[in-house]
């Protein structure tokens, strides 16, 4: 023990043994019924004192208190209430309200899987000229992305302007319409095979068809895989480049196992990390996994939200808090609640400076209320600082009575 919490604790013993001037016969005033009858008299600063009958306390000379056969049996102590609040004990009601429960985890960042976009050919050709040559450029849709050379696109593109042509010569016969339907198959053709709009558009202007056939990104974002350089042959669906947007992210949570039950997909969040705005990001749980880190115990949640400005990017550790609404619950304050082995005990005040040990029944504990399911009402009034000190004379009281 250090020196100053020594000195703390002997001035309050020394104003607690202070001899009472008050007449010992009115602080001895018994409470007895006929079905609780007084077990003895004992002094409020020295449990081990018991009498028979009432006078002073032999050791600090306070009046000395009747103790019940009950309150003997359960452990109740009494304490002058001026004592109390020299000790610094404080009481809190029982209360029914709202609870809420805030869980805060680290996530990583991780790209929007559910937006990938990947680039590839319907048909087989060779590069021509790649625009996108880098993992992590960033692409805009509609831009291209390489040029190619296949022979099955140039034929297309000359059935397509045959179709053109035969068309525009059908206008002068008697059936102007007999082309139409060679010009619609030739012109889906070749979208099919993944040509723009825009592209096509410019194959009709001119007239002529294109050796090498830009192929334009489908999607914004930035390249997270390439696999093709200028000059070299693609295959048929081979996967050239894949794209993920970075305008909205993931946040992968992990939560112990114990807080599982209190995520929910639609729950609301916030994300906080050193590039984003003091007040973080609003974000909503999108998935919860269904099974457990074996090693870690933990369980995996997903979040998403909007990433403005790409203040976030993917591998980024950022700080989450999950708030759970509990509704109206039956609560204490957290310091109420004394941990004995598997019991749980507050001390219920009963009034004229008794403390009564209770065991109660605790559900979910938050940083600041514990829930009580049982063993108290709404309005009782409950020890909520310097229980520790109740307890240590509650435990001797008991212990002095067994022996």
């Amino acid at each position: 023990m250090t020196r100053p919490v020594f000195l703390l604790l002997a001035v309050l013993l020394l104003g607690a043994c202070a001899p009472d001037d008050r007449p010992a016969k009115a602080l001895a005033a018994t409470e007895s019924t006929a079905d609780d009858p007084i077990s003895h008299y004992t002094c409020p600063m020295h449990p081990s004192v018991h009498e028979a009958h009432p006078g002073n306390c032999p050791i600090c000379g306070m009046a000395l208190v009747p103790v019940t056969k009950s309150e003997a049996k359960s452990g109740t102590v009494r304490v002058d209430p001026v004592r109390l609040q020299q000790i610094g004990v404080r009481f809190a009601t029982v209360e029914r309200g709202l609870l809420e429960r805030t869980i805060r985890a680290t996530g990583t960042v991780a790209w929007d899987e559910a937006k990938f976009s990947d680039v590839s050919l319907k048909v087989g050709g060779f590069v021509r000229q790649l625009f996108a040559a880098s993992l992590g450029a960033r692409v805009v849709a509609g831009e291209p992305l390489f040029t190619v050379y296949s022979p099955e696109l140039y034929a297309a593109e000359l059935e397509y302007l045959e179709a053109l042509r035969a068309q525009k010569g059908a206008r002068a016969t008697g059936a102007p319409e007999r082309a139409d339907g060679l010009v619609r198959a030739a012109r889906a053709r070749l979208r099919l095979w993944d040509l723009a709009d825009a592209d096509v558009a410019a194959l009709d202007a001119r007239g002529e068809p294109l050796e090498a056939v830009p192929m334009r990104a489908r999607a914004s974002g930035f390249l997270v895989e390439k696999n093709i350089v200028a000059g070299g042959a693609i295959s048929p669906g081979e996967r050239l480049f894949r794209i993920a947007p970075l305008d909205r992210v993931w946040i992968d949570v992990q939560v112990f196992e114990s807080d599982v039950q209190l995520i929910a997909v639609g729950q609301k969040a916030i994300v906080r990390a050193p590039t984003l705005p003091a007040d973080g990001l609003a974000a909503v749980v999108a998935y919860v996994y269904p099974s457990l880190d074996s090693g870690t115990r933990t369980a995996r949640a997903r979040l998403e939200l909007a990433n403005p400005e790409f203040a976030l990017r993917p591998a980024m550790w950022v700080e989450v808090e999950l708030r759970s609404d509990l509704g109206p619950r039956l609560h204490v304050p957290a310091s109420a609640v004394l941990y004995a082995g598997a019991r749980r005990v507050v001390f219920v005040d009963r009034g004229d400076g008794r403390l009564e040990p209770r065991a109660v029944e605790t559900g979910i504990v938050t940083p600041d209320a514990i829930e009580v399911l049982s063993g108290l009402a709404a309005g009782e009034r409950v020890v909520a600082s310097g229980n520790f000190l109740i307890a240590a004379e509650s435990r001797l009281k008991s212990a002095l009575e067994q022996w």
